[in-house]
């Protein structure tokens, strides 16, 4: 199965979406959008990364950054941070170079390393976009994180693979149905830049329609 260009999703949904459910239809379903400090500060760690005129040679290190990606077996297009091309024995073809490449990509995040999969999921769907465009594979990639100032070195497993497929699938389930999912609120809603928005303690109270219903019923 292929997705036509007009379905595609943003590829930093997954990491949204892998964090809340809730927030990313918020995002991409609904449109609404929130700054805080954090989402200040990510942008501040995104702004060298994206630059699209850094372009470097580091004797056999090719450094890409703000290079655009997509997959149309996933159905998603994004930009990734930095993509790095290694000259090996094996790899893909670039355009323009003699020999082989292996293709590294790096993500940059704000803060430190997290206990949750979500930015691990983002660079995995990074990894899958190349494999797909180079036709090639890639076996690792990195997170670097703005807090501890060093990249964290990430295996591209199988497992994270059918895990991005599994995400995005249900992603665009929901994208299609424009459905926005009801969420428990949790500590994690104090760091996110949409709380104001998503009102997630309102999560507890019970649905007006089943409040009436009742109301009839007892009468």
């Amino acid at each position: 199965m292929e997705y036509r260009e007009e379905e595609f999703l943003m590829l930093s949904g997954i990491q949204h979406f892998a964090f809340c459910r809730r927030q990313w239809a918020l995002i991409h379903i609904e449109q609404q959008w929130a700054e805080n400090e954090r989402t200040v500060e990510g942008e501040l760690v995104h702004k060298r990364a994206h630059d699209p005129y850094l372009r470097e040679k580091r004797g056999d290190v090719l450094i890409s950054r703000n290079l655009p990606v997509f997959s149309r077996t996933l159905g998603i297009s994004g930009i990734c941070d930095i993509v790095e091309f290694h000259r090996s024995e094996e790899g893909a073809v670039l355009h323009g170079h003699r020999g082989l490449f292996q293709i590294y990509p790096v993500e940059y995040k704000k803060g430190a390393p997290k206990e949750s999969e979500a930015d691990i999921l983002q660079l995995t769907a990074q990894a899958m976009c190349l494999e797909e465009m180079m036709m090639t594979e890639i076996r690792e990639g990195a997170l670097y994180y703005a807090q501890t100032r060093r990249r964290e070195s990430e295996e591209i497993t199988e497992d994270l693979r059918q895990s991005v497929r599994k995400i995005l699938l249900e992603m665009h389930d929901l994208y299609r149905k424009k459905y926005t999912p009801r969420v428990k609120w949790s500590k994690s809603c104090n760091a996110c830049s949409l709380r104001d928005l998503c009102l997630p303690r309102l999560g507890k109270s019970p649905e007006v329609h089943g409040y009436i219903q009742r109301k009839i019923t007892e009468e």
